[in-house]
C-alpha cells in the first residue's frame, strides 16, 4: 500500500468496522458510546429496562433483554442501541422524542418490512449510521435522511432495493448488503446517486451479471459468493479512486474478461480466486496483492504483470497467490524475477 494513502485508508475502515465487525473482534475507542454501555450506572432520563450511562447519557443501550417492541425513547438521546432481540416492527410515533437520533443499531432482530409502520426512519432528520443486520427484511427500508452515512442491511432476505428508497442519500459513504437475495436486476440504476460511496459490499447474493450504474467514488468494492460469469469491457473504468476489488468464488472464464478490464491504475488488490480462469488477466503494474488460488491456470505469461520490463517500469505486486492451479515451479520463466521485483511472497502449493 502506498504510504500517502494509509491515514485516509485507517480512518475510513475505522469508520466502516468500527464497533459492529464480528469477524475482526475490533474494539472501539474509549471514547466512543459502545464503551460507556458497562460503565456505571444509568441515568434517571432512560427507559427503565436500558441503561443510559452517566459518562455518556446521550447513549441508550437495550441489547439482550427480549424485547418485542423498542421501549419509550427519552428525549435527548442520540444514539440507540437494541441489538440481540425479538423486535418484530416498528411503530410510526416511536422516536417522535428523539427527531435528532443519529444512531440506531438494530442487530439481531425478527424486523419485517410490514411491520415497519409509516415513513418513520424519514422523521430522524440526524440520523447518521442505521445498523440492520441480521432481520427479516425483504426490501432496502427508507426513505431515509440526507445525514446517512452508513447504512448496513447485512444477513436479510432483500430481493429488491429500490431507487426511491435510497434518493438522496448523497453523503452515504458505506453500504451493507451481503448475504441477501439480490438479483442484478433488483439493483442496477438503484446506488447511482450515492455520489460519496466509498464501500459497498455484495457479497452473498445472486447476482449474475455486475450490476449497472455504480457510484463514481467506489473504494472498495465486494462481489464475492455470486454466480457472475462475466464482465463489460470497460465496467470498472469510470471507478478513478477504485483501490480494492473482490470477485472469489463467482463463475469467471477466461471468455468473460475483456482484455483490459483490470488495468485500473487505482488498483492495490484483487481477489479473483475460486473461479474458472485459465490464464492470469493483465493487470496494472501498480497493483500489489493479486489472489488467484483455486482456478484452472496452466500457464504463467509475464505480459499479465509487466508490458515493459526496465529501471522504473515492473510490477509492484507483492503478494501473488496461485496454489490450487496447474502450475508448479518449473512453470515460472526465470525473467520474471526482474518483473515481480517486489514480490515478497508468490504462493503455488
Amino acid at each position: 500500500m502506498h504510504l500517502s494513502s494509509l491515514p485516509f485508508l485507517l480512518v475510513l475502515i475505522s469508520g466502516i468496522f468500527c464497533y459492529y465487525d464480528y469477524d475482526t473482534g475490533y474494539y472501539p475507542d474509549p471514547d466512543d458510546p459502545y464503551v460507556h454501555s458497562m460503565m456505571g450506572p444509568s441515568t434517571a432520563v432512560c427507559a427503565p429496562e436500558c441503561n443510559c450511562p452517566e459518562t455518556y447519557p446521550s447513549a441508550m443501550y437495550c441489547d439482550d433483554l427480549k424485547l418485542k417492541s423498542i421501549p419509550i425513547v427519552p428525549a435527548g438521546i442520540k444514539y440507540l442501541y437494541l441489538r440481540n432481540n425479538m423486535i418484530e416492527g416498528i411503530e410510526e410515533n416511536t422516536f417522535d422524542n428523539v427527531t435528532d437520533l443519529q444512531w440506531l443499531i438494530l442487530d439481531h432482530n425478527h424486523l419485517e418490512n410490514s411491520k415497519i409502520k409509516g415513513r418513520v426512519f424519514s422523521k430522524l432528520k440526524s440520523l447518521k449510521k442505521l445498523h440492520i443486520n441480521y432481520n427479516n427484511l425483504t426490501e432496502a427500508v427508507g426513505p431515509l435522511a440526507n445525514t446517512m452515512d452508513d447504512l448496513q442491511l447485512s444477513h436479510n432476505k432483500i430481493t429488491k432495493v429500490s431507487a426511491n428508497v435510497l434518493e438522496g442519500l448523497v453523503n452515504l459513504t458505506v453500504f451493507h448488503l451481503q448475504n441477501n437475495q439480490l438479483k442484478t436486476d433488483s439493483v442496477s440504476g438503484a446506488l447511482k446517486g450515492l455520489k460519496s460511496l466509498l464501500y459497498l459490499d455484495l457479497s452473498f447474493n445472486q447476482l449474475t451479471k455486475l450490476p449497472k450504474g455504480l457510484p463514481p467514488a467506489l473504494l472498495m468494492l465486494y462481489f464475492n459468493n455470486n454466480q457472475i460469469t462475466n464482465i463489460p469491457d470497460e465496467y470498472f473504468q469510470g471507478l478513478k479512486a477504485l483501490q480494492y476489488l473482490h470477485l472469489s468464488h463467482n463463475r469467471l472464464t477466461d471468455g468473460g474478461i475483456p482484455g483490459n478490464v483490470f488495468n485500473i491504475s487505482s488498483l492495490v488488490e484483487l481477489d479473483l480466486s475460486f473461479n474458472m480462469l485459465k490464464s492470469i488477466p493483465t493487470v496494472n503494474e501498480n497493483l500489489e496483492n493479486f489472489y488467484l488460488q483455486v482456478n484452472q491456470i496452466n500457464k504463467f505469461p509475464l505480459s499479465s504483470f509487466c508490458k515493459v520490463v526496465g529501471p522504473l517500469t515492473y510490477s509492484r505486486v507483492q503478494h501473488l497467490r496461485l496454489d490450487g492451479n496447474n502450475l508448479t515451479r518449473s512453470d515460472l520463466p526465470q525473467e520474471m524475477y526482474n518483473c515481480l521485483r517486489v514480490a515478497a511472497d508468490i504462493s503455488l502449493e
